[in-house]
């Protein structure tokens, strides 16, 4: 029994893992993200 509450406990994070993934891209936090990551790189090297 425990098995199979493990097993179905997986598959639930999983599923809330990639429902707020796609929320997040339908939402256009991707480009958010990347434009902050592209930022903080060029202030660490000096050119931002």
């Amino acid at each position: 029994m425990k098995r199979i509450l493990r097993q179905r406990g997986k598959w639930f994070l999983l599923i809330c893992a990639a429902a707020f993934l796609m929320i997040g891209i339908y939402q256009k936090e991707l480009v958010r993200i990347y434009q902050k990551a592209i930022r903080i790189c060029l202030e660490c090297i000096g050119i931002g």
